[in-house]
């Protein structure tokens, strides 16, 4: 599932071809994703403009001029892609199939912007004004913001015992994190994946906060990790899975100069962790 890096790539992709836009054409070719659509969701944007593009943790906003704003998160399979006769060239994969184009959205410049989504794990849906939407409304604060910070990290983990992994993936505590970046942040800052949240003591706090911020930014420049289904608004990939220290990376040697451990592979909540038990504590 698209984390943080990878809605952020797509974020900056569509924002040139979208911010300060007006839709002026809506296909909608199903009432429904994970969730049930809008039944004025055509009626809405139709030409509205678009005055701003945002990403909330894992979900990218579209801030309208009309009111609302429209809400996408790609779930695990959801691409978008821009398409236009004066965008140049684009890096498609043949098995991105137009079957599965769910919502096109055609600015008056000629610009398409299409959500495909072979799973229909994502959802669609408007953000109406002064409404606290279910999905945004227990979400911390973003990773990269000023809101976050070691002491606001130390506030949210003390006295919880539940793994450091665990807490990570709160998006209470933190927005937009998931499996693979809070692995790679853990071993950065040489923190074991199990250690309980609350007994991280405070220079270590220091540490794993600037692993995180670290690894995010490095990822977005990235373009994200394509796994699988990740593509950037251009269809490009990603590549910052090359660059993965721990992450699937189970029986290969410790990335760490000077350690000759082995990465290693546990189970928790039924997610995959990787990390190394050698330099990791």
């Amino acid at each position: 599932m698209p984390e943080l890096p990878e809605v952020e790539t797509v974020r900056r992709g569509l924002a040139p071809h979208l911010t300060g836009q007006r839709i002026a054409r809506v296909e909608q070719r199903r009432p429904d994703l994970r969730w049930k659509m809008p039944e004025d969701l055509v009626q809405v944007l139709t030409g509205a403009r678009v005055t701003d593009l945002r990403r909330r943790s894992k979900y990218l906003l579209a801030d309208l001029d009309r009111g609302p704003s429209l809400l996408v998160h790609l779930g695990m399979s959801g691409r978008v892609r821009v398409e236009g006769a004066a965008l140049g060239s684009f890096h498609y994969d043949p098995a991105i199939l137009p079957q599965h184009d769910h919502l096109i959205l055609t600015t008056e410049a000629g610009v398409t912007v299409t959500l495909n989504d072979a799973r229909r794990f994502g959802a669609v849906d408007l953000v109406r004004p002064g409404e606290a939407h279910p999905l945004l409304a227990s979400l911390g604060p973003e990773p990269l913001s000023d809101d976050f910070t070691p002491a606001v990290l130390a506030a949210a983990f003390r006295g919880r015992r539940m793994p450091v992994k665990a807490a990570l993936l709160d998006q209470r505590i933190v927005a937009g994190l998931g499996n693979i970046y809070v692995c790679e942040a853990l071993f950065r800052a040489g923190i074991h994946p199990l250690r309980a949240a609350g007994r991280i003591g405070p220079a270590r706090l220091v540490a794993l906060h600037a692993a995180i911020r670290a690894v995010l930014v490095e990822a977005i420049a990235a373009g994200g990790s394509s796994l699988r289904d990740h593509r950037q608004a251009s269809g490009e990939l990603g590549y910052f899975q090359h660059s993965f220290r721990v992450y699937d990376r189970e029986g290969q040697p410790c990335a760490r100069p000077g350690c000759a451990g082995t990465v290693r592979r546990i189970v928790q909540s039924g997610r995959s962790t990787w990390y190394c038990p050698t330099c990791q504590h």
